[in-house]
């Protein structure tokens, strides 16, 4: 089963957030946090799909969301670049 690593981003005035995750259903996972059904830190906000990365396995996808939650660099980088 192929699972997905991806960065959302969510603008409210100067307030800028990302979130990182990981699932095997991007459009609906991007769904449930745009409904507020997503995990608590997502809920009462409007997310865009920032970036994303395909694995064959949860193994991959997992190790891969834990080295981009720690890397702040790469995540401010794609907030730049969509807000621009």
């Amino acid at each position: 089963m192929a699972c997905y690593v991806y960065v959302l981003g969510s603008a409210s005035g100067d307030d800028y957030r990302t979130y990182v995750g990981w699932t095997s259903d991007l459009e609906a996972r991007l769904a449930k946090h745009n409904a507020g059904t997503g995990a608590r830190s997502t809920r009462g906000r409007q997310w865009q799909l920032l970036y994303a990365e395909r694995y064959l396995n949860r193994g991959e996808a997992m190790s891969r969301e834990w080295h981009i939650k720690r890397d702040r660099k790469f995540r401010k980088r794609l907030g730049l670049d969509w807000r621009n």
